[in-house]
């Protein structure tokens, strides 16, 4: 009996605790937000406050998970990212039912033949075989996901020979050969860890054809681990190939242009969602981020917003062929249109002189960062599917076209986006935030914070243990051959034995009345626009 009483007693002194604990833990916060100054919802509403502002921090998660469809999350909906992430974890691109795409709205279509392309009529090099590994469900349940990983040969879809892209063919001593349309865009150590840019690395190389941007923030150990070929971004800041008083050292730059690996640079004269010089937060500019790009530690970077070395269209010329002279590598530069008369006295110079860039890389406005401002990101810039469509033009009414490549980037994230890009005059695309997919970014949209929740962009290291190297590589290689069957597909359908061979008649547009319009005809309607405006 005496033990039932003090069981009793024990029970209810456990009850009142917990009772007692939370109403304090009530009555402190009660007392303490009523007194605070700085907001005015929290002193009149204590308790509905907290609510408001932890239903406020939320927010995000609950429209990504649970309240968006799958085609209406930004910049990339629920459908975008499971697509980048079957590709990679499964190499997969099927789907059944139908489309989510909602056919109401305007948009740009492939253009399909009554007689498309067999698979044995398709210009594609599967040799040699890639060894990867890859996801295989045995059970998906409400509670419970079984699957196993297991290693597979897979064909690497490679362009033929006859159909490679080169670039600084006829300019370069060491043209860059390349037999794939896909590489990674610039994407700096710093911005990223070390466990993502590595396992990147070691993902491109081991699906090869293709190229990894260093981004502006230097050459690290981690880009080079997997032994992939390598486009040395320089940026304003000219990390990497500076000296101790932030000038640019072509001693410096000789030594890159010396490392096998790095097969090609660009200047990075703007970028789409930041058209401005690079920003880093202090607190992840470590001592070894620091030794890369010469700079000091622990200190915010806020490179220039363009570079000190040039200031027209024939000095920036001038310095591309001194890069171009003294490394002989192909050597590209990076925009963003927006002024169409700068863009054609740059490309009048280039007929003018004979000279100018292997490539140049359109980046769209829409194109991501991991740090950048709300303006810049959101208005200044074209998008990507009125840029391309213009620089390509431009070039051709010059007929310079021949002799520089294009490279498009701005959420060219799946076959069928980079399918439209190639139809629309780019020869090679960038993509940078879906390799960041490919490697576990959930889009936490933290970039800057240095608290990316998955360890893809932060320096911390408790986070980037979260990001094993050796699974993910895998995932990084098989999203970039996914890519390329698909693209493969796509040119079987509209044709063509290459998907090099994309034209703007491979592609039209829908507009929300159903009206079909060519691409050729949206192009010369808006020239016309633009003649009559000057």
């Amino acid at each position: 009996m005496n033990i039932l009483f003090d069981l009793v007693i024990a029970l209810l002194i456990i009850i009142g605790i917990m009772l007692l604990v939370p109403l304090v833990f009530f009555i402190y916060l009660y007392i303490k937000d009523d007194r605070q100054k700085q907001h005015s919802i929290l002193r009149n509403f204590p308790v509905l406050g907290k609510v408001r502002y932890f239903t406020e921090k939320i927010g995000p998660e609950l429209r990504q998970y649970l309240y968006n469809n799958d085609n209406e999350g930004k910049p990339f909906s629920r459908k975008e990212f499971q697509d980048v992430v079957k590709s990679g974890k499964y190499k997969d691109r099927l789907v059944g039912f139908g489309s989510l795409r909602d056919f109401g709205d305007e948009g740009f279509y492939i253009r399909n033949t009554l007689f498309p392309k067999l698979r044995t009529e398709l210009k594609v090099d599967n040799e040699p075989k890639i060894r990867t590994r890859i996801y295989v469900e045995e059970g998906d349940n409400l509670f419970s996901r079984k699957e196993r990983s297991e290693e597979r040969l897979i064909n690497p879809v490679f362009l033929t020979d006859d159909n490679a892209v080169i670039l600084g063919e006829h300019t370069c001593r060491h043209p860059f050969k390349l037999k794939g349309l896909i590489g990674q865009s610039g994407m700096s150590y710093g911005a990223l860890g070390e466990n993502a840019i590595t396992a990147l690395s070691k993902g491109l190389a081991m699906a090869g054809g293709t190229w990894m941007n260093t981004g502006e923030g230097g050459l690290s150990q981690y880009h080079l681990a997997g032994k992939t070929d390598i486009i040395f971004q320089i940026g304003p800041g000219l990390f990497g190939v500076r000296n101790l008083n932030g000038e640019f050292s072509w001693e410096a730059f000789k030594k890159k242009s010396e490392m096998e690996q790095i097969k090609a640079f660009e200047l990075k004269l703007a970028q789409g969602a930041k058209t401005r010089g690079g920003h880093v937060e202090g607190e992840k500019v470590t001592e070894e981020i620091a030794k890369i790009r010469l700079v000091e530690p622990g200190k915010t970077i806020n490179s220039p917003n363009r570079f000190k070395e040039f200031d027209s269209p024939a000095s920036l010329i001038h310095f591309v062929e001194e890069l171009r002279n003294v490394s002989g590598k192909p050597i590209g530069i990076k925009i963003v249109v927006g002024d169409l008369d700068a863009l054609e006295e740059l490309v009048a110079y280039m007929k003018e002189s004979g000279e100018g860039p292997d490539f140049i890389t359109v980046d769209g406005g829409e194109g991501g960062t991991g740090a950048t401002f709300q303006e810049l990101a959101d208005t200044v810039g074209l998008p990507i599917q009125s840029a391309l469509p213009i620089v390509d033009e431009m070039l051709k009414e010059y007929g310079i076209r021949d002799r520089v490549k294009l490279i498009a980037s701005g959420r060219l994230i799946t076959p069928d986006k980079i399918a439209i890009a190639l139809a629309m005059g780019a020869d090679l695309v960038n993509i940078a935030r879906g390799f960041m997919i490919s490697v576990g970014c959930i889009m936490a949209q933290v970039c800057h914070t240095n608290n990316c929740p998955v360890g893809v962009a932060t320096t911390n290291k408790k986070l980037q243990d979260g990001l094993i190297v050796d699974e993910k590589q895998y995932r990084v290689c098989n999203y970039l051959v996914s890519l390329r069957e698909g693209l493969f597909n796509l040119a079987a359908a509209a044709g063509i034995d290459s998907p090099t061979k994309f034209e703007r008649k491979h592609i039209v547009h829908k507009d929300k009345l159903g009206r079909v319009f060519p691409l050729d005809e949206i192009l010369h309607a808006a020239k016309r626009t633009q003649h009559q405006e000057h």
